[in-house]
């Protein structure tokens, strides 16, 4: 289909979409894969408020949420490549791609040092940013579901039934998985000869 096809009204770029109503995501998704500009109209207007919220609830943080989902939607021409209509609707595979980008910019906190460690004395400084490529080595020997977990847990402090919503599992799934990713990243720690850590 041609980009120029798609054509809407002021209004129907501007109005609601009806509860279930997926034909139009659908012809919009099309023509922004050839990029209609229209098309990529559309799909902001009705999908970057329910993006923004969903990326706030992960980083904690109104700016910060408004500057990931601004990058989804800058980057979504390129990235619509990789989605297939007939696996997943337009609006939980967006989600997917909001809560990688969420998640991504959530490991670059972790990897940052802190204010603290940026005025400390150079032995010090060199023993932390020893300890956090210690920390990175040991997250990268967990399964990426055990990874989100402890980074949703202990780096933005949500609650596990906060992070059974965000991750689409139940409660009993997170705890499960917690448990786990802290046995494994104490071992990983060990291994590494890192200093204990309380996790």
């Amino acid at each position: 289909m041609r980009p120029q096809t798609f054509t809407m009204t002021h209004a129907q770029v501007r109005g609601g979409l009806p509860q279930g109503d997926e034909t139009l995501v659908r012809q919009a998704v099309a023509h922004a894969k050839n990029g209609s500009r229209t098309a990529l109209q559309f799909l902001y207007v009705h999908h970057a408020a329910d993006t923004h919220r969903y990326v706030k609830s992960i980083v904690g943080d109104h700016h910060e949420a408004e500057d990931i989902t601004q990058s989804v939607f800058a980057k979504l021409t390129p990235t619509l490549s990789n989605y297939d209509a007939s696996r997943a609707p337009f609006g939980a595979w967006l989600r997917r791609v909001a809560r990688n980008a969420a998640l991504d910019t959530l490991r670059g906190r972790w990897a940052t040092p802190t204010s603290e460690v940026r005025v400390a004395d150079p032995p010090e400084r060199e023993h932390h940013v020893d300890l956090v490529q210690s920390m990175k080595q040991a997250l990268s020997h967990l399964s990426h579901d055990q990874r989100e977990v402890l980074i949703l847990r202990h780096l933005v402090g949500l609650s596990p039934g906060e992070i059974a919503g965000v991750l689409h599992k139940t409660e009993s799934a997170v705890h499960g998985l917690h448990h786990r990713a802290r046995r494994n990243f104490k071992a990983a720690l060990q291994d590494l000869d890192a200093m204990p850590l309380r996790v």
